[in-house]
């Protein structure tokens, strides 16, 4: 949440931030789009990320940034700013389900605690067919060791510190 020393690493400012994020969550329902992530960053700014399937446009951030801007002010929320936009294309895997989602993507993910030595990883995520529970379910990682060695990471969800997106981008375009 921050890289401040203090009161963001304090229980009382985590709970803070959660009850920030379950009010917001509560005031997307219905917009179509879903809320990823709320930071406060220096300065009175409060940045919300929002996703959809088919991708987010300016008009769903502007709806959520005057929605929000209401709920916000009922509730008694403080902030100087309000940022809403996409995650971009290197998308924070913030819950179980977006592991299932986004099956079959190159993701980079860090793990909580080291495994042979290592605790990042980049590779194609793989998830079960059928999940009743996506927080109890093992995912795999392929990812290459060397050039043509490829290995699988088996993994739960708690295993995970961090994971997001990790896309191959091209930006050569086409030649003539």
């Amino acid at each position: 949440m921050g890289n401040h020393v203090g009161w963001p690493d304090s229980p009382f400012f985590l709970d803070f931030m959660a009850d920030i994020f379950a009010i917001a969550q509560q005031a997307m329902l219905g917009m179509g789009v879903e809320l990823v992530d709320i930071e406060r960053a220096p300065l009175g700014l409060l940045r919300v990320t929002i996703d959809r399937p088919e991708g987010v446009r300016i008009d769903d951030c502007e709806a959520a940034s005057r929605h929000l801007s209401r709920v916000f002010e009922v509730e008694g929320i403080d902030y100087k700013r309000l940022e809403v936009s996409s995650p971009g294309v290197d998308r924070p895997l913030r819950q179980a389900a977006d592991y299932v989602r986004f099956a079959g993507r190159r993701i980079e993910l860090r793990l909580r605690e080291a495994l042979d030595n290592r605790k990042v990883f980049i590779g194609v995520l793989s998830a079960p067919e059928d999940i009743a529970d996506p927080a109890e379910v093992r995912f795999s990682l392929e990812y290459e060791v060397r050039p043509g060695d490829m290995q699988v990471l088996q993994f739960s969800f708690d295993d995970v510190d961090r994971a997001k997106l990790d896309p191959v981008l091209d930006f050569k375009g086409k030649k003539r």
